[in-house]
C-alpha cells in the first residue's frame, strides 16, 4: 500500500530548506578506527567532504553531521580545514541524545537526533559511503518532483555494491513496476558472490545481480523524521535492556510505508557504490579516486 502523490507542485520548491544529514556516529569496530574521516581522495578528502561539496553545489542549505562526542575535536578540525569556519555545518552528537550506552542506538536514532535543528526535508547519507557523482542530485530531484509528502530512496544495483573483502548486508527492495514506489524492503545478510552467483544467508537464497538495494541514501519529508519519535519510544520500551539492539532507519521507514503514512519512490542509480567497512576497503576506495 502506498499513498497517491501529486506531481503538481503548487509552491516553488526551496532547495535552501533542504538539509544534508551525514551519519558519522558509528564506532568503526570492523575498520579499527574513525573511518568517517579517512582520506580517500587524492588530496586527503573523506567521503563526507564530497557529500558536503555536492550538497553545496546543488543549493542545499545546511549540512547536519551526526557524530560522537569523543571525535568532536578531530571532526571540527577536519571540517574547518576543508570547508572553513563559516560553512553552514551543524554537528549533532548522537550519544548525547537519549539514553547513553557504548554502542550507538542505530541509524533511526541518529536521524531522530537531528530533528531539533531541521526546518524542512532532508537528504540522508552515510559518512563512510560514496554514492557516485549524481547520487545526492537524484535524491534531491526526486523530492522536488513531489508535493512534499513523499520520500525517495536512491537504490543501487546489487552487483554494484558487493565487497571484495567479505560478505555484506543489504536492504533488498521490491518495487511496484507501475510507478516505481517501494512495496517492501527486506534486510538481507551474508550476501556474497560465489562462482558468478550472488547468494545470501539470511534469508537464504540466490539474488538477482540487478536487484535494487538500499544504501541509506534517502530523501525524506520533515514529517517522516518527526514520526520517528513515536517509533523510537516504542522500540526503546521493548529493547532498553538489550545492549546490541538497533533502531534502524530502513526498518522504521518501511513500517511508516506499510502503515500508509509514507510513500517512498525508488530512484535507480546506474553508478557504482563505494564504501569502507573493513580496513582492506580503504585501499580499494583510494585507488578508485586516484583513477587507477
Amino acid at each position: 500500500m502506498h499513498l497517491l502523490v501529486s506531481k503538481r507542485v503548487t509552491v516553488a520548491f526551496n532547495r535552501s530548506k533542504v538539509s544534508l544529514v551525514v551519519m558519522a556516529g558509528g564506532l568503526g569496530s570492523r575498520f579499527g578506527g574513525n573511518k568517517q574521516l579517512e582520506g580517500v581522495g587524492p588530496n586527503g578528502e573523506a567521503f563526507l567532504d564530497y557529500a558536503i561539496n555536492d550538497a553545496r553545489n546543488l543549493g542545499l542549505g545546511q549540512t547536519v553531521i551526526v557524530a560522537r562526542t569523543d571525535i568532536d575535536e578531530e571532526l571540527r578540525s577536519h571540517l574547518n580545514e576543508r570547508h572553513g569556519t563559516d560553512s553552514e555545518i551543524t554537528i549533532v552528537h548522537q550519544d548525547s541524545f537519549g539514553p547513553s550506552r557504548p554502542k550507538p542506538w542505530g541509524t533511526g536514532h541518529a536521524i531522530l537526533s537531528t530533528s531539533s535543528v531541521l526546518s524542512g526535508p532532508i537528504i540522508v547519507v552515510n559518512a563512510d559511503d560514496y554514492y557516485g557523482e549524481n547520487g545526492i542530485k537524484l535524491a534531491l530531484e526526486a523530492i522536488e518532483d513531489t508535493d512534499g509528502t513523499a520520500g525517495a530512496l536512491v537504490a543501487f544495483e546489487l552487483r554494484q555494491t558487493l565487497s571484495a573483502t567479505g560478505s555484506v548486508s543489504r536492504g533488498i527492495c521490491k518495487v511496484a513496476p507501475s510507478d516505481d514506489f517501494l512495496e517492501e524492503l527486506v534486510e538481507t545478510h551474508g550476501i556474497r558472490s560465489e562462482e558468478g552467483v550472488i547468494r545470501a544467508d539470511d534469508p537464504l537464497g540466490v539474488l538477482e545481480e540487478d536487484a535494487p538495494v538500499s544504501m541509506n541514501l534517502w530523501a525524506l519529508p520533515l514529517e517522516a523524521v518527526n514520526r520517528l519519535a513515536g517509533q523510537w519510544a516504542s522500540f526503546y520500551s521493548q529493547n532498553s535492556d538489550d545492549p546490541s539492539s538497533e533502531f534502524l532507519l530502513p526498518e522504521a521507514l518501511d513500517h511508516q510505508r506499510s502503515e500508509g503514512l509514507l510513500s517512498i519512490r525508488v530512484v535507480k542509480s546506474p553508478e557504482k557504490w563505494v564504501g569502507i567497512t573493513n580496513r582492506e576497503d580503504l585501499e580499494i576506495a583510494q585507488k578508485l579516486f586516484s583513477g587507477q
